[in-house]
């Protein structure tokens, strides 16, 4: 079993040393172009610890890194007022950005672009990584599920990469700069993340038609998408000036915060946890993006781990001799309730329908992908195919046949019902047994009316480009 203790590496080490103070992460790993561009660290010959920054403040590099000019309009006045009104909210999203802004302003460095755009994410979710819009866009940056699947974001049954901190920041990035190629400024190409690239196309031609400029400012735009580049600038002057509006920014180190380790065999969250002696809530506020208890190695996955825990866990792992994954997956090849399915594999109904987040009166689709825990005959780890094509489709159930006993004429039924009437009278175990019958079948459809909803509110989040 020591054979699991060299299952989990970090691939390539880029450049990370204070003696060339460079920390681009400019080189994909592996084959996959979305592949975590963190820094690395190999755990078979190199140490963690060995990693280190090249200055000490992460605020004063944001600072140096602006580039666009401050509106100064009533708008971006009043932003800046509404958020100095409220120092408790700032000072917690500006917390909880510790864990990532460093990441994010590296990757705008490399791209040339204004690091204004590294401050985005407070606009967006105010750097809560499972933040959903009642449009159903996710993540730090709101990738809506179309959007995303444009930008290669994952989305399945395992893990859901609009929430992955590196792998959406990779994506927006990518978007945030095809529309500033295509617009020619930083405030069309954000308002157009906003609302989208079209509806600014057509505004802009509007104004052409109406002999109006076309710059932001000129262009009649939804209330959001208005006050959607005033809200960030308003954030710029706050990190630019914070005492000037009663604001105290925590302590950023110019330093990475976490490190991005791959996987070369399946591996359960609690293990990860375990052995990297984490917090659960850490560990999950840096990997937003798995939907499951486990990980899987052939979704060419990484987990990313604050430095020290990186350590602890690079020490742990080498004296850990147990099976590192207690789960696996397994396709449904008829369709049939979550009770059938559990008999026919051999498993708990409730840990079926819980792990896979099934709703009571749902049956399985043909097809489907459901985790279930590993046996001495499913020992293997998931299939690339399945880690990365797997889908959950559920139905309701059919419901129960109507009744025969239509009135053939008026005052007069079908005979045969008349007769299988006629032959029940009186016996009331048969009666009570169909009216128990009826009472379960009207349940059993409202539990699945009441399992299948979904809210179909919008939002003007981040539209599809």
């Amino acid at each position: 079993m020591r054979l699991y203790a060299a299952t989990i590496l970090l691939v390539a080490f880029l450049s990370g040393c204070a003696s060339t103070g460079d920390w681009s992460s400019d080189t994909p790993t592996k084959s996959n172009p979305n592949s975590s561009k963190a820094t690395r660290v190999n755990l078979k010959n190199q140490s963690v610890s060995k990693v280190y920054a090249p200055s000490d403040n992460l605020w004063i590099r944001i600072r140096d890194g602006f580039q666009m000019e401050p509106m100064n309009t009533p708008l971006e006045i009043e932003q800046v007022r509404w958020l100095s009104a409220r120092p408790d909210y700032v000072h917690r999203s500006m917390a909880r950005s510790s864990r990532y802004l460093f990441y994010i302003v590296q990757e705008v460095n490399a791209r040339n672009m204004p690091t204004e755009i590294a401050l985005l994410p407070f606009v967006e979710s105010a750097f809560v990584t499972h933040a959903k819009s009642s449009a159903k866009a996710m993540g730090l940056w709101q990738f809506m599920p179309a959007t995303g699947k444009d930008f290669r974001l994952t989305q399945n049954v395992f893990r859901d990469e609009r929430r992955d901190v590196i792998q959406s920041t990779d994506a927006a990035l990518d978007y945030l700069q095809r529309l500033y190629n295509q617009f020619g400024s930083w405030e069309l190409a954000l308002a157009a993340y906003n609302w989208g690239a079209g509806n600014i196309s057509k505004a802009q031609k509007r104004n052409i038609a109406a002999g109006l400029p076309t710059d932001y400012l000129s262009l009649t735009m939804p209330k959001e998408t208005r006050n959607y580049v005033p809200k960030l600038m308003a954030y710029r002057q706050i990190v630019l000036d914070p005492q000037a509006y009663g604001i105290v920014l925590p302590e950023l180190e110019n330093h990475p915060y976490f490190v991005a380790l791959d996987i070369d065999n399946d591996i359960d969250v609690a293990v990860v946890i375990k052995l990297a002696e984490i917090p659960a809530e850490e560990f999950h506020n840096l990997n937003p993006s798995f939907n499951k208890p486990v990980i899987l190695s052939n979704a060419n996955q990484q987990i990313l781990l604050p430095f020290a825990h990186a350590e602890i866990f690079q020490a742990n792992l080498k004296n850990y001799n147990k099976p590192l994954s207690s789960w696996t997956a397994v396709k449904i090849t008829k369709t049939e309730s979550v009770d059938q399915a559990a008999k026919t594999l051999g498993v708990d109904v409730d840990s079926l329908r819980s792990v896979n987040g099934i709703p009571k009166g749902m049956r399985i689709k043909a097809g489907s992908t459901v985790l279930i825990p590993k046996t001495s005959g499913r020992a293997g780890d998931v299939s690339s195919a399945m880690a990365e094509n797997a889908s959950l489709s559920l139905e309701k159930p059919a419901p129960p046949p109507a009744s025969n006993c239509a009135k053939t004429a008026k005052g007069t039924k079908n005979a045969k019902c008349s007769t299988a009437k006629s032959a029940s009278k009186g016996n009331s175990s048969v009666k009570n047994a169909a009216s128990q019958h009826k009472s379960a079948s009207t349940g059993l459809a409202k539990s699945a009316k009441n399992g299948s909803s979904v809210s179909s509110s919008s939002k003007g989040a981040t539209k599809n480009p």
